[in-house]
């Protein structure tokens, strides 16, 4: 029996097809060209992608994402040169791509557990001047993107669940189990603006986020807003914004498991002052967590915080992948940080203003990394308002609005 069935994966390709269009601020034409990167466990589902792009009379072009061994071999088993080594013709492709959409099928969340953090953080760079391509086009509106996953047996066993239940809550999570997905979509997409609209419009001048093992204060910072469902991610149930990094002060304690380059680190406590994390500590995956922090110079900053609800969210539990984890509802609902670079969505203004010096003057963080770690315990936020006092708009797992 197939993990999805025909009209589930169909379904699943539209809200895919749907988001990459929402992603981008100008419509696409007929013609254009879509990257469609997958791993290979995922080719049920990139099929039914092509055949929804195709019938959108668009130019898909697969583009088979290496295994786990593959990314073993290239990161711990290559000299200097092949690690930083720059595909040929990329800044050329992505100079005419209007679109991609990334299907992620990892067939072994362990094989890069051996290989030294360092090495792998430096074979990333080698990718940074294309990706930065992509990211120009991105804010000028000219490149949509999403990114989603497909069940895996590796998936299923890091989350302590059998394949079937793990395939299940993921189409469930991505309201694929829903009549017409996409509506449904459409549905939280202007669920999540409208408490969106009402955080901006209070005025806050910070956030103190308070449970049994963390006491967090952050500040928005200036022209930032809250942003929900950007057809960047499916699923999406999060609300995020970029804060002002130098802000950031107190303890934070992710409760929640992290899986990273096949490294798990669990209850991870991090103490911050005047923005920069001065103290981290694991109860596993110590070592793992230092080295990241030293990773570049805006690592140990904050980049993104957000709030899920569990009324709206459908990831119930524990999936061993961030890009479900950090959108758990579960009992609690959650918050996360990222640790790393901020996404200039977050910007109250036309991306293309948020230069290098603008994101420094506001506080916006610059990092090559971006790790969201998530707690999921019982909480409080309470805001400082800008006119004075002070409001609860998080308890419980859910907004006060």
């Amino acid at each position: 029996m197939p993990l999805l069935t025909n009209d589930t994966l169909a379904s699943y390709a539209d809200v895919l097809v749907w988001a990459v269009r929402t992603s981008r601020s100008v419509p696409f034409k007929n013609g254009e060209l879509v990257l469609l990167r997958f791993d290979l466990e995922a080719a049920p589902l990139a099929e039914a992608v092509y055949a929804a792009l195709m019938d959108a009379h668009l130019h898909p072009l697969p583009q088979a994402l290496p295994t786990g061994f593959m990314q073993a071999q290239h990161f711990g088993n290559s000299s200097f040169g092949q690690l930083t080594f720059a595909q040929p013709g990329l800044d050329d492709l992505f100079r005419v791509t209007a679109g991609v959409i990334t299907i992620l099928a990892p067939d072994d969340l362990g094989s890069l557990s051996e290989v030294d953090p360092y090495s792998i953080a430096q074979g990333e760079k080698s990718e940074m001047a294309a990706m930065a391509l992509l990211d120009r086009r991105r804010r000028a509106g000219l490149l949509g993107s999403t990114v989603c996953l497909y069940p895996t047996q590796a998936l299923a066993e890091a989350s302590g669940m059998d394949l079937p239940e793990y395939t299940e809550r993921l189409a469930r999570a991505c309201l694929l189990l829903a009549p017409e997905p996409v509506r449904q979509w459409q549905r939280v997409k202007q669920e999540l603006a409208d408490i969106a609209k009402w955080l901006d419009g209070l005025k806050i001048e910070s956030f103190r986020m308070e449970s049994a093992n963390m006491d967090l204060t952050l500040s928005p910072g200036a022209k930032r807003r809250f942003v929900g469902v950007t057809g960047r991610n499916i699923p999406g149930f999060e609300l995020y914004l970029a804060p002002d990094w130098r802000t950031v002060s107190g303890v934070y304690y992710a409760d929640q498991p992290s899986i990273r380059w096949g490294r798990l680190v669990s209850q991870t406590r991090l103490e911050f002052h005047n923005g920069v994390a001065v103290s981290a500590q694991a109860a596993q995956g110590q070592s793992f967590l230092s080295g990241c922090l030293m990773s570049d110079g805006g690592a140990r900053r904050v980049g993104e915080f957000s709030l899920t609800d569990k009324r709206i969210s459908k990831v119930e539990r524990f999936m061993a992948h961030t890009l479900l984890d950090e959108n758990c509802g579960g009992d609690n609902g959650n918050c996360h940080i990222a640790l790393g670079g901020a996404s200039a969505a977050s910007f109250a203004g036309p991306s293309q203003e948020l230069t290098a010096e603008r994101e420094e003057e506001l506080g916006f963080n610059v990092s090559g990394m971006h790790w969201d770690l998530v707690n999921t315990e019982k909480k409080r936020v309470t805001a400082t308002l800008a006119g004075g006092g002070r409001r609860t708009i998080y308890e419980d797992g859910q907004f006060l609005l």
